[in-house]
């Protein structure tokens, strides 16, 4: 086995890590991919034995490419219609994911983080994905973001004060949490306002991404009551079509009429109710998460 052999065979075996920490970093399988394979590329083209900590390396190189993609689709995003949502990691239960992928969901975070984490901006969510999620101290997370450690360590502070603000804590049965889901497309079907009620939290929020077209998007939706007369308004044909997935751990929807996939749901439930929806109907995140069937 050659030289190059023996480093990308280095590299499969922090692949896993990489793309949960670009996942965390951006939100979307899709670029998280792009990132790993762009540390592999950095790789490739670099002396071996100059890099004394390999694992560090990678972390660092994916960390800042992801820095730099999130600096640039926050530039873009600023025309964005609505409500903008991470891709999220969806398990139909069909057996059929690749084991890479069958790791990141086993170790996903939920959708409300996610939506928490895109609300810093960048260098405080690298610091806190980094140092909160990957135990990465902050002498090392300090150059990527051309600082000081205790400024690194500032703002991870900062992100961390955001996102036990505002993440709720997911309840933590599955079952319980499909209990709730199952209650919601029942009354949703039923056209049952008092039943949708009895299963939202007060302060529920409802978030609608359907790409940043004008014509469709909506601000999130907050408060249960309101949530509610969206959902009859709106919602009662996609609980027709609805089936249970994972969706980034916690219980969730895939939406298909047919072949055609409509729509992603993850739900969000804490003391026994639903406090966040999460509805994802952007064709091109659809079509990158249900390949085959947005291609039948």
């Amino acid at each position: 086995m050659g030289e190059h052999d023996l480093l990308a065979e280095e590299f499969e075996r922090h692949r896993s890590r990489l793309r949960a920490v670009a996942y965390r970093m951006l939100g979307s399988i899709s670029d998280a991919d792009d990132a790993v394979q762009e540390s592999w590329l950095r790789l490739s083209r670099s002396d071996p034995s100059a890099i004394a900590n390999l694992p560090g390396w990678l972390t660092a190189v994916v960390a800042r490419v992801s820095l730099d993609m999130l600096r640039t689709r926050r530039a873009r995003r600023e025309d964005y219609a609505g409500s903008w949502l991470p891709e999220p990691i969806v398990d139909v239960g069909d057996g059929e994911a690749d084991p890479e992928y069958e790791a990141l969901l086993a170790d996903s975070v939920g959708l409300a983080l996610l939506v928490v984490l895109d609300s810093l901006a960048p260098a405080e969510r690298l610091a806190f994905v980094l140092h909160d999620m990957f135990a990465v101290p902050f002498g090392e997370i300090a150059p990527i973001v051309s600082t000081t450690p205790a400024a690194a360590r500032q703002l991870a502070s900062r992100a961390r004060r955001r996102v036990r603000g505002a993440a709720p804590a997911q309840d933590g049965d599955l079952a319980q949490q499909r209990e709730l889901v199952d209650a919601f497309l029942a009354a949703s079907r039923e056209g049952d306002f008092e039943a949708l009620m009895a299963v939202l939290d007060p302060g529920a929020v409802f978030r609608l991404d359907t790409g940043g077209v004008a014509a469709t998007a909506s601000e999130p939706i907050i408060g249960a009551e309101a949530v509610a007369r969206q959902v009859l308004a709106r919602g009662r044909p996609f609980a027709r079509f609805a089936r249970h997935a994972i969706v980034n751990g916690g219980a969730g929807v895939v939406v298909a009429a047919g072949a055609r996939p409509l729509a992603i749901v993850g739900f969000t439930t804490a003391r026994g109710r639903i406090v966040e929806i999460d509805l994802i109907a952007d064709p091109q995140k659809l079509a990158r998460l249900l390949p085959e069937q947005a291609g039948d």
